[in-house]
């Protein structure tokens, strides 16, 4: 009997070999014009290059605080990032190349990554940028004083909102902290229905 051409391939965890050969890789973006919130993160890890979505890495809190601030109806798995643009919402990164932590980007790279940035924002015209990263913010954009929340400054028309790094690596957030920040900006964007 032939398999099936429905069945669903399952993503596998990437072998060692596999995360060292993904360092410099870049992901797509999950972009389109007039999105909502554009969700920027600070740049690809080495697992999320090897599978190639968004916050792939089990323990990051992206998906789970999404859902629990009422942006997606569940939990979505990192292969169905592309359902995101139905609601209005999209993915990119600061830093485009991937590495093993953010601590081996220079502030250089933040800054270009910020130029490249601005120029995607006035391209796509979302009407928020999320940035998960308030030190990866703060590099970039030269706001040494910046706070998690809603930022004075725009692209354009676009809002700015600094949120933290949803990495399992960072200690200073709990799963309910995400949820409560990412709650803030759904109803500075949708209103507080």
């Amino acid at each position: 009997m032939g398999v099936s051409r429905n069945k669903m391939i399952r993503p596998h965890k990437p072998t060692r070999e596999e995360l060292l050969a993904a360092a410099g890789k870049t992901v797509p973006d999950v972009i389109a014009p007039g999105l909502r919130v554009l969700f920027c993160g600070i740049n690809p890890g080495l697992y999320t290059a090897a599978v190639g979505r968004h916050f792939a890495r089990p323990g990051n809190r992206f998906w789970p605080a999404l859902c629990g601030a009422g942006f997606t109806g569940r939990v979505l798995s990192p292969f169905e990032e592309r359902e995101l643009l139905k609601d209005g919402y999209g993915i990119t990164n600061l830093v485009a190349r991937a590495t093993a932590s953010a601590g081996e980007l220079s502030d250089g790279e933040y800054v270009e990554g910020r130029r490249r940035l601005e120029a995607k924002v006035r391209r796509y015209r979302p009407g928020c940028l999320a940035v998960l990263g308030l030190g990866a913010y703060r590099t970039g954009f030269g706001r040494a004083d910046a706070a998690v929340g809603r930022q004075a400054e725009r692209i354009g028309e676009t809002l700015i909102w600094v949120l933290p790094n949803p990495s399992g690596l960072n200690a200073n957030y709990q799963m309910a902290d995400f949820v409560r920040l990412f709650q803030k900006l759904r109803e500075a964007v949708h209103g507080s229905a």
